[in-house]
């Protein structure tokens, strides 16, 4: 059922206080909406939060209500809704998000995610009070979940996580090696400064003449480069 909303309601989302005071006006509704059952809202925005709709997806009982996430983003798609907040109340008052709360939003999530729509919120309300998921640091949980990401992705996932941090140890490798090199280059010249035989400086480095011949023709060159 689609929500029509007041004259005196915002238009644009900034905070979840704007998403309440909208959402109580409608609860307080007696003549609409029975208030001693759960029900089940998603409100539809584009992206810079101006709101397309506001839906009732579901009718529940006094403790729950039954919800299909294919049902909450068929309206969604249809009106090209970029990200949407679910809203659902407990007509008991409290507002602590039961497990099925947790799940159904986990859920919505990830189909949300699949069709490019971001549920960026859950707010669980009462007729005078709200409760957040983004603030209570749920929404980052839910986030994080694996639960309904599918098998392949999280496969996909964890390649790319081995394949930085294989990239991470490269690199790693060759910054110590780089190191390696300019310490050795480093005191290769300073025994060559003080005129210490090649054969000499190569014995006390463990190379050859050679290695250490090329080492101070390419930093002579070096040099010589950077004055002119």
């Amino acid at each position: 059922m689609d929500i029509k909303l007041g004259k005196n309601d915002k238009r644009y989302i900034e905070s979840t206080e704007d998403v309440f005071l909208i959402m109580q006006r409608i609860l307080r509704r007696e003549n609409k909406i029975d208030k001693e059952k759960e029900h089940f809202w998603i409100i539809g925005m584009n992206t810079v939060g101006y709101i397309l709709y506001i839906e009732l997806i579901a009718l529940g009982t006094v403790n729950s209500v039954p919800i299909e996430p294919m049902n909450v983003f068929r309206v969604a798609v249809m009106k090209n809704a970029t990200q949407v907040i679910a809203v659902h109340n407990h007509p008991t008052g409290r507002l602590t998000p039961s497990a099925a709360d947790i799940d159904i939003t986990d859920r919505l999530f990830q189909v949300g995610r699949i069709l490019n729509i971001t549920l960026t919120d859950h707010l669980i309300i009462s007729p005078n009070s709200y409760l957040g998921f983004r603030a209570c640091g749920k929404m980052e949980e839910i986030e994080q979940s694996l639960k309904y990401v599918p098998t392949y992705e999280i496969i996909e996932r964890i390649r790319k996580e081995e394949k930085a941090i294989a990239d991470e140890v490269i690199q790693a490798e060759k910054e110590a090696t780089k190191k390696e090199r300019q310490q050795k280059e480093a005191l290769v010249m300073a025994l060559w400064a003080q005129e210490m035989p090649i054969k000499q400086i190569a014995a006390l480095i463990d190379t050859t003449p050679k290695i250490i011949e090329r080492m101070v023709s390419r930093k002579q060159q070096e040099d010589a480069n950077s004055v002119s």
